[in-house]
């Protein structure tokens, strides 16, 4: 057993050395963040999902700290600690252990300690240049390390953010339907309940509550909402913070009073998020969508198809590439372009790389501004996994 693993390491170690030399070669310099993080940087920025799969635990000095859940919030840290200000241009690469936990335990696909070898790319202003060298690399070293049969998956956040911008609706009603659409169940549920009356859902004994709340004093409809669940026994466990609970009572209360979201609009937002195909032929179903209803997503459209010819001219082969309009990868700090590197045999649920836009992110753990930022990471199990032939789809 303990020869097994040391060949699987050394295995992995030999594979990471062939991914490295591809990315030091390509400009980026090798990092090493470190693998105990302070908690709050990442439960504030990865959403809710990977929050509570997050490894978190206070040290004796009473820090809350985390095991890095994946290496681009490190790296982004590393990155402010020699230029705070965020002024230069940088590219690193690394490779490192992440954790996460898993809810339906580990396995050779979905461990809860592995490792990423990634890129990140900070400060570049040509945002789809930057996007297309990203995926050429990481396709790149994929293919170096011995990986045939890939398939490229691809979305954008930014086509999703642009759509909502040009509907009317109230703006807190974009936030609610941007949070929710890395969750695509809850995506459509939430669609729904704007259609139907958004007062509709909210049980008597939450109106009782939202109904006495100050919309215009955050501080006074917090502290009421926390003797609310003191006087009820309810205890603050999960994921959500007094603050988020607050705010989200708060909407609800402003949603009572509103009208409800037009049946057309939530058709104009369905069809959208139903589009999936050949992601040549993606861009005629998104100019349609545009055109439909008049919304001016027409800057977006060109960007997307601004992407694909610099793809093409990198050397990225997307005559199978798939772009999928409700994909958005499971990292809420993605602000645009998102991609991923996936195997039939894995399934879409065990990607072998993925990566994307987050210009947001930097400004998030500490940089005076948003900076433009892209970035991706190669699961070097699952990679050695496709590579050897014993991928399993669970």
């Amino acid at each position: 057993m303990v020869a097994e693993t040391a060949r699987a390491f050394a295995a992995l170690e030999r594979q990471a050395q062939v991914l490295m030399s591809r990315f030091i070669a390509a400009g980026h310099e090798a990092v090493s963040p470190a693998a105990i993080q302070p908690a709050r940087y990442f439960l504030d920025v990865v959403g809710e999902s990977l929050r509570a799969r997050t490894y978190v635990f206070t040290d004796p000095d009473g820090d809350e700290l985390c095991l890095r859940p994946d290496l681009t919030v490190p790296t982004c840290r590393l990155y402010l600690e020699r230029d705070a200000d965020a002024q230069l241009p940088a590219k690193y690469c690394y490779n490192g252990a992440a954790y996460r936990f898993q809810p339906q335990g580990g396995d050779s696909t979905h461990p809860r300690e592995f490792r990423q070898a990634g890129i990140e790319n900070f400060g570049d202003p040509a945002r789809e240049a930057a996007e297309a060298e990203t995926v050429a690399l990481i396709l790149d070293a994929l293919r170096a390390a011995g990986l045939k049969g890939e398939q490229l998956r691809i979305g954008d956040l930014g086509l999703f953010r642009a759509l909502l911008k040009s509907v009317d609706m109230p703006e807190r009603w974009r936030q609610l339907l941007m949070h929710r659409f890395w969750r695509p169940d809850a995506f459509r549920a939430e669609l729904k309940r704007l259609v139907s009356g958004a007062n509709q859902s909210i049980d008597a004994q939450r109106r009782a509550l939202i109904e006495t709340l100050d919309n215009t004093d955050r501080d006074a409809a917090q502290t009421q909402v926390a003797a609310y669940l003191d006087a009820e026994g309810i205890e603050l466990t999960g994921t959500r913070s007094l603050a988020e609970i607050t705010e989200s009572l708060l909407w609800l209360a402003a949603d009572a009073k509103a009208a409800p979201l037009s049946a057309a609009t939530a058709a104009l937002i369905d069809s959208y998020v139903s589009i999936r195909g050949p992601a040549l032929e993606a861009a005629s179903q998104l100019k349609a969508i545009a055109g439909r209803s008049g919304t001016d997503m027409s800057r977006a459209v060109e960007t997307y198809e601004q992407r694909l010819t610099l793809l093409s001219a990198t050397g990225v082969n997307l005559k199978d590439a798939e772009f999928s309009a409700e994909f958005g990868r499971n990292l809420e700090y993605y602000t645009g372009f998102v991609f991923e590197v996936v195997l039939p045999k894995l399934g879409r649920a065990s990607p072998v790389a993925g990566g994307g836009r987050y210009d947001r992110l930097l400004r998030q753990v500490g940089a005076p501004r948003d900076v433009p930022a892209v970035g991706a990471a190669i699961h070097t199990e699952r990679l050695l996994a496709a590579i050897n032939g014993d991928g399993d789809a669970t």
